[in-house]
């Protein structure tokens, strides 16, 4: 270990011996009231500053596990997406816990990057450069991808190629990777494991001290289910109309109302892809109007062929029916998300729209709802009152009160 990192464990070894704050850390009774409250939750980071100790956590943990979800995510068929893992539920302290290790930089190889410097809480938890920098200056292969509401990707898999069989597999890879942070899991575990103010931690989160790269991993995957949008001005509207997309929301703007009608027109047929995972019965509005994730890997015809540095699955799969499929991630606060698309090449919102309106390309693998009966891809023939009215749509689900929440912010003090 060099010179300044003795250092800085020599500090916080000092202020763990003057302050208990992270030792007393208190048990997992969830407090609905700090859920929705922001003030409360930064005069408890407040308080806890107040002391020497290297960490911004309040003596009673956030609630991260019994959160007050409003109906449209409490459906079956929401419900039915949820990959959490039976072996591994959301808990406050171990979300708390998985707080503190998403942005610890010392889990890079030379302490400079941490999980949140490619995942930016006021960026909808990903990042807005086309490539991410990794902890020596080397770039990623593909753009960084929003962590919100991974907790409802149903089959489980991460990465734009879902190389990552579950979540709590992907959040060790970058970890390990060469370019973004550089540690073996060996080298991983002994980070943490002398930083003294990690056993408090890992003994309120698993009942004993002892660190583990299965208890990091556990730990960072509660931590990352947690990041739950759902206050969105869209889930207010929706509320307000007891759930039926197609009326219009009283907190829409017209444009907003007239955007959000054609997103679930047959015109765009956007819900197709976006919301009606599974298809409603006929007649029926979506039962999963919460999500707004394509459920399985696709192609949206961003190319034309095969002979492309990028074919994402299928560069996984060696499979000629994966060749230029990728994982979608969710429209959630998607304003907040640019650039977009698995290279970050289409640099606005607007660009996104653009091209599923007149840019789609006839890819052997195109799926088959962007594509007319004949075959060829399919074309929206929207205005540009239409496109910025679809747009317009889109921003509403960006979620402030989310971007916000001190519970999902830098606990390390500054």
């Amino acid at each position: 270990m060099n010179t300044i990192r003795l250092a800085v464990a020599a500090m916080w070894l000092a202020s763990l011996g003057a302050c208990g704050s992270v030792d007393e850390v208190a048990d997992n009774a969830p407090d609905a009231g700090q859920q929705d409250s922001a003030d409360a939750g930064v005069q408890a980071d407040t308080d806890a500053a107040t002391s020497d100790s290297p960490l911004n956590l309040p003596d009673t943990p956030f609630n991260y596990a019994a959160i007050d979800l409003p109906a449209h995510f409490e459906t079956g068929a929401v419900r039915a997406q949820d990959n959490t893992p039976g072996d591994n539920p959301t808990t406050d302290r171990g979300a708390t816990l998985g707080r503190v290790l998403f942005y610890d930089t010392q889990l890079s190889a030379n302490g400079t990057i941490s999980c949140a410097s490619c995942h930016a809480m006021t960026d909808a938890f990903t990042d807005t450069a086309q490539f991410s920098l990794g902890f020596d200056g080397g770039t990623t292969g593909r753009n960084s991808m929003s962590l919100v509401n991974s907790r409802w990707y149903a089959n489980g898999r991460f990465f734009w190629d879902e190389r990552a069989d579950s979540l709590e597999d992907q959040v060790l890879m970058p970890i390990q990777d060469s370019v973004e942070m550089g540690l073996t899991l060996e080298e991983l575990v002994s980070r943490v494991d002398e930083q003294a103010f990690y056993g408090p931690l890992f003994q309120d989160a698993f009942g004993d001290s002892e660190v583990t790269s299965e208890r990091i991993s556990r730990a960072l995957a509660q931590f990352v289910r947690a990041m739950v949008s759902y206050r969105s001005r869209y889930d207010d509207g929706l509320v307000q109309v007891n759930g039926n997309p197609n009326a219009p929301f009283p907190n829409f703007t017209a444009e907003e109302n007239q955007g959000k009608a054609l997103f679930f027109s047959p015109q765009t047929n956007c819900a197709a892809c976006h919301v009606n995972n599974p298809p409603p019965a006929p007649g029926q509005p979506p039962a999963n109007l919460a999500v707004f994730y394509v459920n399985i890997a696709t192609n949206n015809g961003l190319d034309v062929d095969l002979n492309v540095s990028d074919n994402g699955i299928g560069d996984r799969t060696g499979l000629a029916q994966d060749m230029g499929k990728f994982k979608s991630p969710s429209l959630r606060n998607v304003a907040l998300t640019a650039p977009y698309m698995h290279d970050g090449r289409l640099a606005t919102l607007r660009n996104v729209v653009e091209h599923y309106n007149d840019g789609v390309q006839a890819h052997p693998n195109l799926d088959g709802r962007l594509r007319n009966p004949d075959g060829t891809p399919r074309r929206l023939n929207l205005t540009p009152a239409q496109i910025d009215a679809l747009v317009a749509f889109m921003r509403t689900l960006t979620d402030t009160s989310f971007v916000s929440d001190v519970k999902f912010s830098d606990p390390f003090v500054k």
